[in-house]
């Protein structure tokens, strides 16, 4: 019975925070993010301001109800990957199908993308998985989760969707980027060839 009662609370739950999801992108994209507030979100989702924050602690959290999700696929990728595939080949390759398509059938996605405030949270949300995908990238290499290899790589990796979105060709960006974290500056960039140019050998 305690298991019944668990259960539905749970699923209680999950459809009030998917009522208040729903409300709010539908708002923000008929009228703006700005021009709405919390409390008519509440209103169209017909619950009380103070269950909406029980949910979502910020009216931003409200269009990001799946980083859970997002962090689990992040890990999966490394964890899952192919027998013998690259840690960084594994991550550079989930980063390409995620965070580089223009979703235009997807009102969320198209609703972040146009609204500064929420294009800046996004980017703050997506920087939190970096502990995560430190320990994972530990795990996967044996290397400490302390060591800056796993740490300075994590941070790095997860900047790239953010320089590459700036591309023509942001998938190409990506593997370009993942290429430079794998060989380094000196093999991978003209510029860098040409400081050991004339003047500098012997």
């Amino acid at each position: 019975m305690a298991e019944t009662t668990t259960g539905r609370r749970e699923r209680k739950k999950a459809q009030t925070r998917q009522a208040l999801t729903d409300a709010a992108v539908r708002l923000f994209t008929e009228r703006g993010f700005d021009d709405v507030g919390v409390r008519e979100v509440a209103e169209a989702a017909d619950v009380s301001l103070s269950t909406l924050f029980k949910h979502f602690p910020s009216k931003e959290a409200l269009v990001f109800d799946l980083d859970a999700d997002i962090e689990s696929a992040l890990i999966a990728a490394i964890r899952d990957r192919a027998p013998g595939q690259p840690v960084l080949h594994a991550l550079r390759d989930h980063m390409v199908r995620t965070r580089t398509a223009v979703r235009t059938d997807d009102p969320t996605f198209l609703l972040v993308e146009s609204t500064p405030a929420l294009r800046d949270y996004a980017r703050r949300m997506w920087s939190r998985h970096e502990k995560a995908l430190a320990a994972t990238l530990a795990d996967a290499t044996g290397l400490a989760a302390d060591d800056l290899a796993v740490t300075g790589l994590a941070r790095f990796a997860l900047e790239v969707p953010s320089l590459a979105r700036t591309s023509d060709d942001p998938a190409r960006a990506v593997r370009d980027l993942f290429a430079l974290l794998e060989n380094g500056w000196a093999t991978t960039t003209p510029l860098a060839r040409q400081e050991d140019g004339p003047g500098q050998g012997g």
